[in-house]
């Protein structure tokens, strides 16, 4: 079933057709072959990373013949990635700047979309600013991307995110369960979480990183790959980051062919969730933006109270690896 969808999805889902993926067989074929033949990606299901699934597909175009999902015992799909057992995943960009302040064992190669995340509030919450004192639900410990995201935003209005209630998850799931409950004032989701919010009438968007600014000007989520892998497999870092980027293109020019490719492959059962996550995103924004300047505004917010010690060039020097992506950017040009 899983190879009949795979050769439907290639024979008619994308608007870059036939003869795009043809075109592009040329300067592939042009490089060297993948230094190896699998690749590991961690599977850590969020509608928005919609990119990763799809890469699959893309992924054996470029010569991989095994893609492997690594299955996570926690949500933090980049302790996978930091510690070896996955190879690549997508993931959001501050989080990202709190572990490589820490050591972390990866490079960031490329951004691919703004957007994903939502702070709601209870009637008691109508800002950022109002989260002072307040009890705000996180994922699994802190550190995470909903608590490091958040602390961003606080101390970009001037509030320290020690002064924040964090009430971290005890079980899976149950960060919004009690948000719903109401025994916390706000959550931070990302989708689908805020689409079902919404669909239930449940608190109110106090703000929408797809939409307000300065936060819609920066990427969330980025590629990022294990540092000894790239090391070692330039060549197969480079196609995997080109399966990424298609991926992306797709879902920004068919978004209901990319709806219906998540339910046929169990990302997430819900067509009408799926389609309005997918049309919500910029994911052409890889093209537009440099994602430098997304780890600097968070390298600077995070440093300005104390929750990393590294300076932003510091991290931009030791974090990323920006080769692969110059280069894509000028092969993949519209």
């Amino acid at each position: 079933y899983e190879e009949m969808s795979r050769r439907r999805f290639l024979t008619g889902a994308t608007s870059l057709g036939a003869a795009a993926l043809l075109g592009a067989a040329e300067p592939i074929r042009a490089e060297p072959p993948p230094e190896v033949k699998s690749i590991r990606l961690a599977h850590d299901i969020a509608v928005c990373i919609a990119p990763q699934y799809l890469a699959e597909e893309f992924l054996h175009l470029e010569g991989f013949t095994h893609v492997e999902w690594v299955k996570l015992p926690t949500s933090n799909a980049l302790a996978s990635v930091d510690s070896g057992a996955a190879d690549m995943t997508m993931d959001a960009i501050p989080t990202m700047v709190y572990a490589i302040d820490r050591g972390a064992k990866f490079v960031i190669l490329g951004g691919i979309h703004a957007g994903c995340y939502e702070l709601f509030g209870h009637e008691n919450v109508q800002s950022v600013r109002d989260l002072k004192g307040k009890r705000v639900s996180v994922y699994d410990t802190l550190g995470g991307s909903d608590h490091i995201l958040l602390s961003s935003m606080l101390a970009y209005v001037g509030i320290n995110p020690n002064s924040v209630k964090w009430v971290p998850d005890d079980k899976s799931g149950n960060a919004m369960q009690r948000f719903i409950d109401r025994e916390v004032d706000a959550f931070m989701g990302f989708a689908p979480q805020p689409q079902e919010l919404r669909a239930r009438n449940i608190g109110r968007v106090i703000l929408n990183t797809t939409e307000d600014r300065p936060w819609s000007q920066y990427f969330c989520c980025a590629v990022v790959a294990n540092r000894n892998f790239v090391a070692r497999n330039p060549s197969a870092t480079k196609r995997a980051l080109r399966a990424y980027f298609k991926a992306a293109d797709v879902c920004s020019k068919e978004p209901e062919r990319v709806a219906r490719y998540l339910v046929e492959k169990g990302f997430e059962p819900r067509y009408d969730i799926g389609l309005e996550v997918i049309k919500s995103l910029p994911y052409a924004r890889w093209r537009e933006a440099n994602p430098e300047d997304t780890l600097r505004f968070h390298a600077l917010r995070l440093h300005e109270v104390g929750m990393i010690k590294s300076s932003p060039n510091k991290l931009i020097a030791q974090g990323t690896d920006w080769r692969f992506l110059n280069e894509l950017k000028r092969e993949l040009k519209a």
